[in-house]
């Protein structure tokens, strides 16, 4: 049911910050073409690529499996966030997508539409065979005064709202060190574990220090965007993280 993981482990190349962020924020000349992104998933032998409708329909081309994102938002509304679908579980499948992602912003004002979209959505992703992911963001609300979405106690409740709504993979923030997120990934329970990338860190070792974290923990692996295809070697950090994955290296 999971074609993206293999023996318990992933690595996914991420590319749906044009949505999110906009072009302006994340892109230079080499990488707003999804194209380079595409390409690079398939040299850097990435356990899977994910892409919103748009990118699916133009660009992908069946090498690595298909993660298809099949809900998202701008960043140019103000207020607590909402992301709605729009894509089908339907489309999705035509475009050759393995597996379904959603967005959910735990703590949003707008958290109960989320939510229902996201149990309808994991249904039919079910009765089609193929796995549900839930990026779990908490945002808005109290989160802040809660600790903020990198604190380990949101980060695990994080973690816990994206199993108990169903999913089969839950993509969260890194907490700061593995015994704190251990905990979250035994929150999930049986629904695997992928670190979110993040923006790009300063260093290397930086980045690769908190993939070995999570890997420590127990967790599945990591969807990475900007800390691959902002790199100056995007094939020399892809090897570097899958030898944290697959191989247990440690930083």
């Amino acid at each position: 049911m999971k074609p993206f993981i293999k023996d318990g482990k992933s690595a996914l190349l991420a590319y749906d910050q044009g949505l999110e962020h906009g072009p302006s924020a994340d892109f230079d000349d080499r990488n707003v073409d999804p194209q380079f992104i595409m390409d690079t998933a398939v040299a850097g032998g990435f356990s899977g690529i994910v892409f919103g409708k748009g990118c699916a329909e133009k660009y992908y081309n069946g090498k690595v499996p298909l993660i298809v994102k099949v809900n998202g938002k701008d960043n140019l509304t103000a207020g607590d966030p909402l992301s709605r679908q729009v894509c089908s579980v339907e489309e999705a499948i035509s475009l050759g997508a393995k597996g379904i992602g959603y967005t959910i912003y735990a703590g949003s004002e707008h958290e109960p539409h989320m939510f229902q979209e996201f149990g309808r959505i994991q249904e039919e992703a079910h009765k089609n065979d193929l796995p549900a992911i839930a990026w779990v963001y908490p945002r808005g609300g109290r989160v802040q005064e809660l600790g903020g979405d990198m604190d380990p106690a949101i980060v695990a409740y994080a973690a816990r709202i994206g199993m108990e709504l169903g999913a089969d993979a839950v993509k969260i923030k890194y907490s700061g060190d593995p015994k704190t997120f251990n905990w979250a990934v035994r929150s999930a329970g049986k629904a695997h574990v992928f670190m979110s990338g993040g923006a790009k860190t300063k260093t290397d070792d930086e980045f690769l220090k908190q993939l070995s974290g999570v890997m420590e923990a127990g967790a599945t692996g990591l969807a990475v965007g900007r800390n691959v295809w902002q790199h100056s070697e995007p094939l020399v950090m892809a090897k570097k993280i899958k030898e944290v994955i697959f191989e247990g290296k440690r930083v």
